[in-house]
């Protein structure tokens, strides 16, 4: 089993963990906050799992039929992520709508503060620890669930500070209120979430600050070659794909070329980690006198 796929079952059972507390605080005070916080955990329970089936499909190696391998379901699972998110805010607006209208004090309340503050101190610790590993391992579904994750410990805090509010100053419509914060930075999230999972899946350029380490691997290690041009990458979960032209004096050897490529590639790897790397080779006739000057 992958590390990639060991912190997504233990996403997985700390999502059911967390989804235990909220529902049993929603289930004690009948509020509609906790109810809204309760749905917002079942979407990530259910967005864990795509991501558990996720990672281990991207890390099955390349084959016939995918010869760029299968990191690119890391994305499907993260787009699905984002519509369930959608999907969760939608339920709870049409909740707050009810509430709104029959406004009822929450039973029990600090039962419910004292669970739902719980559940948001174990959500921010994983979240934390997931982000960084979902970087480590070059995860696009891991990432994703950190960002649900956090988004989730902002909208508990919210709902206790709110559900504490009515509790002391029995203003019932502050309940749905919450509510109605927390779907609405749910809908943002998703939002946040779909935008990036579908730049992933439509072959979006890497980030600037990997282009530049691309470029500055190319200007130094292309010793022999003269430039570098038409550079091009995108991203597919931990990879980085890579492919430029290299445009070498007419008078050298092929063996020499092919040595100054293996460097080139070589360096880029160790800048980059895993990164799948195509070179055109090309003479000084075909310099355009701009792209990466090799120093």
């Amino acid at each position: 089993m992958s590390p990639s796929e060991r912190t997504a079952w233990t996403s997985l059972a700390v999502g059911f963990s967390v989804l235990a507390m909220k529902g049993a605080a929603w289930w004690i005070t009948g509020s509609t906050a906790f109810f809204a916080e309760m749905l917002e955990t079942v979407v990530n329970v259910a967005a864990a799992s795509a991501a558990l089936a996720a990672v281990r499909y991207s890390s099955m190696p390349a084959d016939d039929n995918h010869p760029y391998g299968h990191a690119k379901a890391e994305y499907f699972s993260a787009v699905l992520e984002g519509a369930l998110i959608v999907t969760a805010a939608t339920l709870i607006l049409r909740e707050v709508w009810s509430a709104w209208q029959n406004p009822s004090a929450p039973d029990r309340p600090l039962i419910g503060l004292a669970l739902s503050a719980a559940a948001a101190a174990v959500n921010a610790v994983w979240a934390t620890i997931l982000r960084r590993r979902g970087k480590r391992y070059g995860s696009p579904a891991l990432v994703a669930d950190s960002h649900y994750l956090m988004a989730d410990v902002v909208t508990s805090v919210g709902v206790v500070i709110g559900v504490g509010l009515v509790t002391v100053t029995g203003l019932l419509w502050l309940d749905p209120l919450m509510a109605a914060v927390t779907a609405t930075m749910i809908l943002f999230s998703g939002w946040r979430l779909l935008r990036e999972s579908v730049g992933g899946l439509m072959d979006e350029a890497a980030p600037p600050d990997l282009q530049s380490k691309i470029r500055d691997a190319v200007s130094q290690h292309a010793v022999g070659a003269l430039e570098a041009h038409d550079l091009r990458t995108r991203r597919a979960g931990r990879y980085t794909f890579i492919d430029f032209h290299l445009v070498v004096p007419a008078a050298m050897t092929v063996e020499e070329a092919h040595v100054i490529c293996d460097r080139v590639e070589a360096a880029l790897r160790e800048a980059l980690g895993q990164a799948v790397i195509s070179i055109h080779v090309e003479p000084e006739g075909k310099a355009k006198h701009s792209g990466v000057v090799v120093l």
